[in-house]
């Protein structure tokens, strides 16, 4: 089971920075973690989030949250109140609303004082470092196989319903990010049809009919050529000057 950790600065020689890491926070898998009721309910949560994932596209850090729910032994003891529509917001009411919030944050406060929450959203962070390790051919001493397969679930999670990854989790799909992830998830092991949900099969399809993977943009078509699977023939030198054009410009990277 993924449990969260928190940076322990001089204690631990491979997380530590010059203030301790106060206020970070990674994943670890442990696979004693948690009892089989625990270890369900987090599978729960995750299958849960994969039946909705068209509907709602943020994770809520919902993982974290019930760990950290468990471990503090939260227990909402204040009744909710309820107010309907058009009934008068009295100080009271205000107050209970209030003060079931301030029992329920502190309960996901971290040791560090902080709130931890997931940096993610966009859709070429994990190809990128994927590429890396796959190229300096450390790909297996970084990543085990629970790394692969959470991030091979990650994707899975936010593929459109269309077969295609956008900028964001939250953005339609473009042909740069389903690339991107589409390599990624061959990297990691999957097939040409494998995948979740035919997810292979799905991106590349997408990748097809609208117009194929030289329509990335110029990061995409740079990281295909470092891979070897395109020309650097086919990638325009930019200067990082072109950025300042507007985008109308056909130069603008964004266009390349």
């Amino acid at each position: 089971m993924w449990k969260i950790k928190y940076g322990t600065g001089a204690e631990d020689p491979y997380l530590f920075s010059t203030n301790n890491f106060l206020g970070r926070q990674i994943f670890e898998f442990d696979p004693n973690a948690g009892t089989p009721e625990e270890r369900a309910q987090v599978e729960e949560a995750r299958q849960n989030f994969y039946r909705n994932r068209y509907k709602v596209k943020s994770c809520s850090d919902h993982i974290w949250r019930l760990q950290m729910l468990r471990e503090n032994k939260f227990k909402q003891t204040i009744p909710q109140v309820t107010v309907e529509d058009g009934e008068k917001i009295t100080y009271e009411n205000a107050d209970i609303a209030m003060r079931r919030s301030i029992n329920f944050w502190s309960a996901l406060q971290s040791p560090h004082g902080h709130w931890p929450a997931e940096n993610a959203g966009v859709m070429f962070y994990i190809p990128p470092l994927v590429f890396c390790m796959y190229i300096s051919g450390h790909l297996d001493q970084v990543f085990n196989e629970h790394h692969k397969r959470e991030m091979l679930w990650y994707m899975y999670c936010h593929q459109n319903e269309d077969g295609g990854w956008g900028l964001h989790i939250e953005g339609p799909s473009m042909m740069m990010c389903t690339v991107l992830n589409y390599l990624a998830m061959r990297i990691l092991g999957e097939g040409p049809d494998g995948g979740l949900d035919n997810a292979c099969a799905r991106a590349r399809k997408w990748i097809l009919d609208n117009g194929g993977a030289t329509g990335s943009g110029s990061w995409g078509k740079t990281w295909m050529a470092i891979l070897g699977v395109y020309e650097w023939d086919g990638c325009n030198p930019m200067p990082p000057e072109f950025w300042f054009y507007p985008s109308v410009v056909p130069l603008h990277p964004c266009n390349n």
